[in-house]
């Protein structure tokens, strides 16, 4: 898998999804050389997120989306 936008382009091991507190949604892709990179969902569209939002994914008040709740989400 090949991932464009936020000027990084190359392959994708991992990426979660997490719900804040507040009700952000962030998807958060890493590649194999440990780049991240970081969308927020705007409505039906993901949108390219600040990188130090990464860390909002470590907060006790947000979770990780399970598989189901990923699945209906705007791909």
């Amino acid at each position: 898998m090949t991932v464009s936008g936020n000027g990084y382009s190359g392959p994708v091991t991992r990426s979660n999804v997490y719900r804040t507190a507040g009700g952000t949604i962030l998807r958060i892709s890493e590649s194999e050389d440990g780049a991240l990179k970081v969308e927020r969902l705007q409505g039906e569209e993901w949108i390219a997120g600040r990188v130090g939002m990464a860390g909002l994914r470590r907060a006790s008040t947000t979770t990780r989306l399970s598989a189901s709740e990923v699945r209906s989400l705007p791909a």
